[in-house]
């Protein structure tokens, strides 16, 4: 992402569940009653044309089912945390993400909203649209990881350790290097008590080496100042956490997702992209 301007993938995303919660109850995985305002409408009326005349499954099949299924999966991650009482809650590279508005009972916990001050920027600049937008548990905290380190960021923002606290990681180790990824869960897992839990999307090094709508993608993701460079191997997932400070790994794929939202619809998720979630030990 270039240093002065929102990261447009986080805007696309945004879009996406936008055009989902345009559609009818019985149809929609999801709603987001303030996605609309996250988005350009012009741009809202033409990616929803876009998807629904199928163009955009033509240059990624499944990718708009994956970033669909995969907000709902985490909602139901989020909602079944707070159930559990957890009383803290942190959103890395939170982007245009709107669970600290839409998500029942999350206003009991304490909400960290960390990403790019030109990133965040432009989200509060948006939040303005929406009367009374700002809740008083939700903390907006901005980072430079060039500069800054997330451990610091979230101390003097009223981060506590002793808490339990669910991390939701969501649409961004892909764009990071190994090392990035590595610094983040090493955080979470020093700074954070046994039964926090990290949940946090990845694609497959087999997705990265063979797929064609990633090397197409790549370039026009360098023209927007981003790039694709995270993946893990296939069924290493749970030696890779485990090894990082996590148990009760769990993975879910392509199959596990299309099994829980499109069984019968003739709908699949695209393949390479999985959820993992790992516990604190």
């Amino acid at each position: 992402m270039r240093e002065r301007r929102a990261s447009k993938t986080a805007e696309g995303v945004a879009l996406l569940r936008a055009i989902e919660s345009t559609r009818p109850p019985e149809k929609r995985l999801v709603y987001d009653p303030f996605a609309r305002d996250m988005v350009n409408g012009i741009n809202l009326m033409f990616g929803k044309l876009w998807v629904d005349l199928g163009l955009y499954d033509l240059s990624w099949h499944g990718a708009y089912e994956y970033v669909i299924a995969r907000e709902r999966y985490i909602d139901d991650l989020l909602k079944q945390a707070l159930t559990d009482g957890f009383k803290q809650i942190v959103l890395l590279g939170a982007g245009f993400d709107m669970r600290a508005f839409r998500i029942d009972e999350i206003e009991k916990a304490l909400v960290f909203e960390v990403d790019h001050p030109a990133t965040q920027d432009a989200k509060l600049e948006k939040l303005k649209k929406l009367s009374n937008p700002i809740r008083e548990n939700i903390k907006f905290v901005s980072i430079d990881f060039n500069n800054q380190t997330l451990e610091d960021r979230l101390a003097v923002s009223g981060f506590d350790e002793s808490q339990k606290t669910f991390f939701i990681w969501q649409g961004v180790t892909m764009y990071l290097t190994a090392q990035g990824v590595e610094s983040t869960l090493k955080f979470i897992a020093e700074h954070s008590i046994s039964g926090s839990r990290v949940v946090f999307d990845y694609f497959t090094t087999e997705l990265m080496q063979r797929s064609a709508a990633i090397r197409w993608t790549k370039p026009l993701l360098k023209l927007l100042g981003e790039s694709l460079d995270f993946s893990i191997e296939d069924g290493e997932l749970e030696r890779y956490l485990s090894e990082r400070g996590f148990t009760h790994v769990e993975n879910a794929d392509s199959e596990t997702l299309t099994r829980l939202y499109y069984a019968g619809t003739g709908k699949t998720v695209a393949k390479g992209i999985a959820i993992a979630s790992g516990t604190v030990t």
